[in-house]
């Protein structure tokens, strides 16, 4: 995968680290608003071997709150620089739905992969964005917004509709001039518990698009909902849950954890090494 002068090898699995430049993500342990703050997290990722720093300033989580546009530049802004300063070799993952924000990053910082969990349905100029800079654009699967999504979570099958969901936005970004493209299920995004759990099961077949799956579990309600807990007691079952994916041929996990995925991902390599 091509970032601008950069390149990313996902013929093995990859960690992308969450930096989330906000006061209110759903987990508190990954919120970082100030300078040394995200500088000790971006650090601590790439010495662990976290390949892509995903920075986000608008929280996703169900119910979230608008965040202004202007508020959202500049934290994304202020993310990527400590990014691009602490550890100028690894990628940047820009998480935004907003045209203006990615423009506005990719201008001043160069090429980053354009993360975008709304697959260009609320701001449909990002694709345009994602194509005149020619970067990797994540298409995720979700419906309505971070605050009205948990209220369209009615399916006749899951795994269909994502496939087909998938199979319509890829001839629309090539139509449009993206062609680098990334896949991502929206695990927690306008699904129930169930049906996490039955597309995860299925992760799969999203394989027959052959493109990269990225896998986005980390601490979602569909872990702590089974274990009955919350999300800063999910660490073992996130571990459990990207093992999964991996199983299922994710290429990148993006989680809140980097040490503990890339030990998954280690055991996961050598267990496909050892069994052929």
């Amino acid at each position: 995968m091509k970032i601008g002068e950069q390149i990313l090898d996902v013929q093995r699995p990859v960690v992308m680290t969450i930096v989330n430049v906000t006061p209110d993500s759903f987990f508190a342990g990954s919120r970082t608003m100030h300078i040394e703050e995200i500088a000790m997290r971006v650090e601590e990722a790439v010495s662990w071997g976290a390949k892509i720093i995903d920075v986000g300033g608008y929280s996703s989580r169900p119910g979230a709150e608008d965040v202004p546009v202007d508020e959202e530049v500049a934290r994304v802004m202020l993310g990527v620089e400590v990014v691009k300063e602490k550890a100028p070799g690894v990628v940047v993952s820009i998480d935004t739905f907003r045209a203006e924000v990615a423009a506005k990053v990719l201008k001043r910082f160069g090429a980053c992969i354009v993360n975008d969990i709304s697959a260009g349905e609320i701001d449909p100029e990002i694709v345009d964005v994602a194509a005149k800079f020619r970067v990797p654009y994540v298409l995720m699967h979700s419906r309505g917004t971070p605050r009205t999504m948990q209220k369209m979570t009615e399916y006749q099958d899951i795994v269909v509709e994502v496939k087909d969901f998938f199979a319509e936005k890829i001839a629309m970004l090539r139509e449009r001039g993206v062609d680098n493209i990334i896949l991502d299920p929206g695990f927690g995004f306008a699904k129930t518990t169930p049906q996490n759990f039955r597309l995860l099961h299925h992760l799969g077949e999203l394989q027959k698009f052959e493109l990269p799956i990225l896998a986005g579990i980390s601490r979602k309600s569909m872990i702590y909902n089974v274990l009955e807990t919350t999300p800063a007691e999910t660490l073992s079952g996130t571990a459990a849950m990207n093992w999964a994916c991996l199983q299922g041929g994710a290429a990148i996990l993006r989680v809140h954890d980097t040490l503990a995925a890339i030990e998954v991902v280690k055991l996961h390599n050598y267990y496909k090494n050892v069994n052929g």
